[in-house]
């Protein structure tokens, strides 16, 4: 089967709408470089889309009805969208499911250090990363700290022009002689990856003989500096480090990439390439026969694990919260709803790269500007860990995205003995629903700036209003 290129079919009102997409895309990827900051603007967007806080409605003692536009949000790292159906939610509902989060490195609970006159924040990294990649680039601090009294206080350091960067430092050349020897998985050592974050000693005069000692021995002036620094700009001390969620991500806006301007180059791509056009999806959708529910999650790249992660049950609590104020909750059918659902597991796949053509195979590959990819199966090697959707499913969405013209291919994630990697697509399908993985071609996935083509994120938008619209298998 041949693929189909989709520059080459599109009108020039659809050119203008993939660009004008695409320069929203960019723009939202810039600014929400973390899981809280998504859910932020997330929430922003749907407010002014007319959706309501689902704790709002429950504490004034509302009814939900058709119509209804409904939200969610876990612990600010989680969010669920509702747009109630004319047909009740015991017929099931079509669900669009994305992550939020994205490979970085996290700061440690006792992070700041002072070695050879640099001062330093010791990190862990969060994900499948490849940690060599995160070395000599400008990073940013995103995140934020909870004092004890409850105050929190927003970081981002790093993205604005005139705002310092960090980085993380490698060996020189010259001296890399053993190092060049290593294996891949050991040119940077994880507990290599502690950011440089300052080199300038505190100085002050007149502080008694105990810091005058310090001072002439050279004892931490470094780290002391920096303590000042967040003192004097946070109003924060050491131990507050204790409740932080700070996280190291590559500092710079997201950019166009190519001569032709074809592709987009930026930073949490995977998920986010799908995450966003599944949020425009469902806050664009009109009126929908069956419930339409958009949820994006964190902790995909670790397990999908916690509170916040797939696997915990907020999904479950909405659904159930929505249905006992639309009069129709019962236990029984909770799990009609869920078992009557069809879901896209809205997740990047890996898209051919002719450098390392020998990876894939190229007759179950994606190819950058082909369309949204639909992926039957994940896992890893003989479809360990994998959800594999049935031929009736399939067959089903290929109806419908035919009757819209989207541009579609399917892929498999690389060599069946190569590797492979999982979504979150297996945890829906345990409540029976339908679910299948769907989403956009990625190259460089995982590293610090990926890429993809304006047009497949283009086509995910298409496939993902498609299928809110429709009926159901």
């Amino acid at each position: 089967m041949e693929n189909r290129n989709s520059w080459e079919n599109y009108t020039a009102r659809q050119l203008k709408e993939a660009e004008e997409f695409s320069a929203d895309y960019i723009d939202f990827i810039s600014s929400c470089k973390t899981e809280r900051e998504c859910v932020d603007e997330i929430v922003r967007e749907a407010e002014d889309a007319g959706f309501v806080e689902l704790n709002t409605l429950i504490n004034g003692k509302k009814k939900i009805k058709t119509g209804d536009k409904v939200y969610a949000v876990w612990m600010n790292k989680t969010v669920a969208l509702f747009k109630i159906g004319k047909t009740p939610m015991s017929e099931g509902m079509n669900i669009l499911g994305a992550h939020i989060d994205s490979p970085r490195m996290d700061i440690k609970q006792n992070p700041l250090y002072e070695d050879g006159g640099l001062a330093y924040l010791d990190t862990h990294y969060y994900g499948g990363v490849k940690k060599y990649q995160w070395v000599t680039i400008p990073l940013a601090l995103h995140g934020v700290i909870v004092k004890k009294d409850g105050t929190t206080v927003i970081v981002n350091i790093g993205e604005n022009d005139d705002d310092p960067v960090f980085f993380v430092s490698d060996l020189l050349i010259h001296l890399a002689q053993e190092q060049m020897d290593k294996k891949g998985a050991k040119v940077v050592e994880g507990e290599a990856l502690d950011i440089i974050v300052g080199n300038r000693p505190l100085v002050i005069k007149n502080r008694g003989k105990a810091a005058a000692e310090d001072d002439r021995k050279g004892k931490d002036k470094v780290k002391n500096n920096i303590l000042e620094i967040l003192k004097k700009t946070y109003d924060i001390d050491e131990e507050d480090f204790l409740s932080a969620e700070l996280e190291v991500v590559p500092a710079g806006r997201a950019r166009e990439a190519g001569l032709d301007r074809s592709m987009i180059l930026g930073y949490g791509q995977d998920d986010r390439v799908c995450a966003y056009p599944s949020l425009r999806a469902i806050l664009e959708a009109g009126e929908v026969k069956k419930t339409a529910c958009c949820i994006l999650v964190d902790k995909e790249e670790i397990g999908s694990v916690g509170a916040t992660g797939m696997k915990s049950r907020f999904f479950e609590n909405c659904v159930a919260e929505i249905m006992s104020m639309m009069g129709s909750y019962s236990e029984l059918a909770l799990r009609r709803c869920l078992a009557s659902s069809c879901m896209l597991s809205s997740d990047v796949s890996a898209g051919f790269d002719p450098t390392y053509a020998s990876a894939f195979d190229k007759k179950n590959v994606c190819y950058l500007g082909n369309g949204v990819v639909f992926n039957k199966f994940t896992g890893s090697r003989g479809k360990s860990g994998s959800n594999d959707a049935n031929a009736e499913y399939i067959a089903y969405l290929r109806d419908i995205l035919d009757k819209d013209k989207v541009n579609y291919q399917t892929a498999e994630l690389g060599k069946v003995d190569q590797g492979g990697g999982g979504t979150i697509a297996y945890i829906l399908a345990l409540y029976g629903m339908n679910v299948i993985d769907s989403g956009v071609a990625v190259l460089n996935m995982h590293a610090p700036w990926e890429c993809v083509s304006k047009a497949d994120l283009y086509e995910a938008k298409r496939c993902y209003m498609a299928f809110l619209k429709g009926e159901g298998i």
